[in-house]
């Protein structure tokens, strides 16, 4: 099943300290895959991996262009940021996005992904961002639950079990 570990996260800043820490942790060519109701945070927790990644851009939510290009201003990978929300043929609509990147020199961030993208890469890490009490799809003040999901060798290493470690 793979690689899992979960997370409570209280606040909208601690989703996106939670981003810029799971930024340490990718590296070119990943495929992270985000899914959760709308205003779950997955627009937070990718803002935050934007910070962290040191790219160029306000990463906002990619909705009404499907996909945005953040490319790095510190060397690293680009992030190239998805919503897959209105794609419903899943790869071959990612291919006529006609990405001027490469993608297995940037991480990829999908938001909606679930069922349309996996075949992108065998190694994936799937995050669900969940409420972890109930409440409306509104509130902001929630905690989140989250729960990464390593699937493939590449999240063998254990790096998972420490994300959310706070000192």
């Amino acid at each position: 099943m793979g690689t899992r570990t979960t997370v409570t996260v209280a606040t909208p800043e601690l989703m996106t300290g939670l981003g810029r820490e799971l930024a340490g942790l990718l590296r070119p060519g990943d495929l992270v895959l985000l899914s959760g109701e709308l205003g779950a945070g997955k627009t937070t927790l990718t803002r935050g991996l934007g910070e962290g990644l040191g790219v160029r851009g306000a990463v906002t939510s990619p909705t009404f262009v499907i996909a945005r290009v953040h490319p790095s201003l510190v060397g690293g990978p680009a992030l190239v940021h998805v919503d897959a929300y209105r794609l419903g043929g899943g790869l071959d609509e990612m291919e006529d996005l006609d990405l001027d990147v490469s993608l297995p020199d940037s991480v990829v961030v999908v938001e909606w992904g679930e069922g349309k993208v996996e075949e992108l890469s065998e190694d994936r890490l799937e995050v669900r961002i969940e409420r972890a009490i109930g409440g409306s799809a509104t509130e902001d003040s929630d905690p989140r639950r989250v729960t990464f999901t390593g699937l493939g060798t590449r999240w063998d290493d254990g790096a998972l079990a420490r994300l959310g470690e706070r000192d």
